[in-house]
């Protein structure tokens, strides 16, 4: 099994790309499925999870070709609406494959979703949304399996905010008979990159980015070519990296649009970002400040950046209050991080972090996607060697990681 081996103690600097963003991706790659057109996607980044999702669709039936960073997904030929347990198990996203099986074949059976053991994630707001626009669902051996001659458009109200339930919903309502209004929308900017994909295979969205969002059916959709959006937590968590580490950065291919809640709380602990209109600079300052947080629903502070800002806070000035609001079970990444040396109390969803001057290198594990990138983050700054072991979760989110950190200058090395 690969870990990661990092000498810490080295300012990053320089410059890097960002990457197409996999929270996106996702999503979009399944919006193949509602059109026996090929659809055209750029800036698809190469990770674990989208190399999961192409086997999923591929075989369903989906001509899946790679060339480089783009990806044609060609659905003419879809004959087999089943998710599998072996394709789904590492990666709940693939329940966005219910949503459009049900709009273009009326039937789809999808294995209840894995994925990090961050805490429970519930899809039955994908389910009392399907069966509102009158699908009949059942939930039996592990499966959802759902059948519906056509849906039909209906007011939605989620009991909770869920991204992966309002995009699931949307895809689905794109084909359905008449309006479907999803209340209680996700917002987050990865919604609105689907449905600005939606919308140029034909689709009629509105209020994409608001808690309301009215999708009226179409008879069909067609092909088309998108770019998939930049990658807002592998921007926020290089620009913490930097941050830790006293570095100066610029990162390319992405902007502070999408992540106006980080970049608040950077500048709060003393870091000078510049904008550019495709790119942003960080200066980190002599010494950090701590900085309080708490986890929301977009456009508040992400729970996937909450793990990153306990790193920084670790050796920042003073003690921070981190609330996490999301789920329940996100706070593991603290006991490997107190391995390193850190000073962190969890009580609850709450952790108070005191900065320590120093965190000494140690061989950590990672439980989680963004729990590996807070001890990476932690590995940089850190005396002497730290080993991350179990990073196949980073493979899963953070494309080329050690290539990039090794470009700002960073010494961090893949071992098996």
């Amino acid at each position: 099994m690969d870990k990661l081996l990092i000498s810490g103690g080295r300012p990053l600097s320089g410059e890097v790309a960002i990457s197409g963003a996999k929270n996106a991706a996702l999503p979009i790659l399944c919006a193949a499925l509602l059109t026996d057109e090929p659809l055209v996607l750029t800036n698809v980044p190469r990770l674990n999870d989208i190399g999961t999702m192409l086997k999923l669709l591929t075989q369903m039936g989906v001509k899946v070709e790679r060339d480089g960073n783009t990806v044609t997904l060609d659905a003419k030929g879809l004959d087999n609406p089943l998710a599998p347990y072996e394709l789904v198990k590492t990666m709940r996203a693939a329940v966005l494959v219910l949503g459009p099986l049900m709009a273009r074949v009326g039937h789809a059976k999808v294995s209840l979703p894995g994925g990090c053991a961050i805490g429970a994630r519930p899809v039955d707001q994908h389910i009392k949304g399907l069966q509102a626009m009158g699908a009949e669902v059942h939930v039996e051996h592990g499966y959802i399996d759902a059948k519906v001659g056509k849906l039909r458009g209906a007011r939605l109200f989620t009991d909770m905010v869920t991204v992966t339930g309002t995009e699931n919903l949307m895809m689905a309502a794109c084909l359905a008979d008449g309006e479907t209004v999803i209340e209680n929308a996700a917002r987050e900017p990865e919604v609105v990159d689907l449905a600005n994909c939606l919308v140029s295979m034909g689709a009629q969205i509105s209020g994409a980015g608001t808690d309301v969002i009215r999708i009226r059916g179409v008879a069909r959709l067609h092909g088309a070519t998108h770019r998939i959006m930049p990658d807002r937590i592998e921007t926020g968590t290089y620009l913490c990296a930097a941050a830790v580490t006293g570095g100066n950065i610029r990162l390319t291919g992405t902007s502070t649009n999408y992540i106006d809640a980080v970049v608040d709380k950077l500048m709060d602990a003393g870091c000078e970002i510049g904008s550019e209109r495709d790119a942003i600079t960080l200066k980190a300052p002599a010494r950090l400040k701590a900085v309080s947080l708490r986890t929301a629903p977009y456009p508040a502070f992400p729970t996937d950046m909450q793990a990153q800002f306990m790193a920084l806070n670790v050796v920042a000035e003073g003690t921070a209050i981190i609330r996490e609001t999301i789920f329940e079970n996100r706070f593991m990444h603290a006991v490997e991080l107190i391995r390193l040396g850190a000073n962190i109390r969890i009580d609850g969803n709450t952790a108070v972090v005191t900065g320590v001057q120093a965190l000494q290198g140690a061989t950590v594990m990672a439980t989680d996607l963004r729990a590996s990138a807070s001890l990476i983050i932690a590995g940089l700054v850190a005396e002497g060697e730290t080993l991350v072991d179990r990073i196949y979760h980073l493979d899963r989110g953070y494309e080329r990681l050690e290539d990039k950190l090794g470009a700002l200058g960073a010494t961090v090395k893949r071992v098996s």
